[in-house]
């Protein structure tokens, strides 16, 4: 059941590689960090986003597609139509 739920959020991921997105990550110690950058690949377990030079100190990120499970990570995705959240609907 898991495993297909992540298989479920790379698919949904991998249109998206290129496009701008934003983050909002748990960051701990009720912190929430938000970042913006682009989607550059997804792997098989993990993802990487490049993020806006002038934001951080670091070029890029990278999160498990587990993270978007457990809603510790959003992902939106910022495209021409507007804004599209990344997420895990059981049914």
């Amino acid at each position: 059941m898991a495993r297909n739920a992540l298989l479920e959020i790379k698919r949904s991921l991998e249109p998206h590689v290129g496009q701008k997105i934003m983050l909002r990550a748990n960051g701990g110690r009720r912190k929430t960090i938000e970042r913006s950058g682009v989607l550059e690949e997804t792997y098989p377990s993990v993802f990487i986003v490049k993020l806006d030079q002038e934001q951080e100190s670091f070029k890029r990120v990278s999160y498990s597609y587990a993270d978007i499970l457990t809603d510790s990570v959003q992902v939106t995705v910022c495209n021409n139509d507007g804004e599209v959240r990344i997420t895990y609907i059981q049914t």
